[in-house]
């Protein structure tokens, strides 16, 4: 039962990230986004990564989708955008089936024994457990996220915030 959650929630995320590249209204795009995101905590759930999952939905479903939802409305003035999320909703719940049913049929073909997964998932998994009992879930993602990855953590933060200020530089009426 696992797998097959585990299949709904890629496909979803897989058929989301598309609907954000192809969709034609901003709007669309964010809910699209906003599956997509949703998706990923769903597979950190399964993964059993709680917190990840937690934070996955806190800040970036949540803060930074109502940050990219307020940047869109802030350059798309005087639009209704209830026909475009129309269409985003309908286009993505295609996206859907159709993943839903690649997924079986590709399931089909492959048998059931077959996961994917190159190499010893028993090591992996040994050498997390060890690191998650040695310094605690939290621990082990913040340890390489303030050491090792620390400069693109500070970039993504700093590119972010050029994004916003581009965005309201773009919106101000000219004088």
């Amino acid at each position: 039962m696992t797998e097959i959650v585990f299949v709904l929630f890629a496909v979803v995320a897989v058929g989301g990230a598309i609907g954000v590249v192809v969709g034609r209204s901003p709007v669309a795009s964010l809910l699209s986004m906003i599956a997509t995101l949703a998706s990923v905590a769903g597979i950190y759930v399964l993964f059993e990564a709680h917190f990840l999952a937690a934070i996955q939905v806190l800040v970036y479903a949540g803060a930074i989708m109502v940050l990219f939802l307020f940047v869109i409305m802030l350059l798309n003035l005087g639009h209704d955008y209830r026909a475009d999320v129309k269409y985003g909703l309908w286009y993505l719940l295609s996206l859907v089936v159709v993943g839903l049913t690649a997924g079986a049929l590709l399931q089909g073909f492959m048998g059931t024994g077959a996961t994917g997964v190159r190499g010893d998932g028993a090591a992996a998994a040994a050498a997390i457990d060890a690191v998650v009992a040695e310094k605690g879930v939290v621990g082990a993602i913040a340890d390489p996220l303030f050491t090792d990855y620390v400069v693109a953590f500070e970039l993504t933060g700093l590119l972010l915030l050029v994004a916003i200020v581009a965005a309201v530089v773009l919106a101000k009426p000219r004088t």
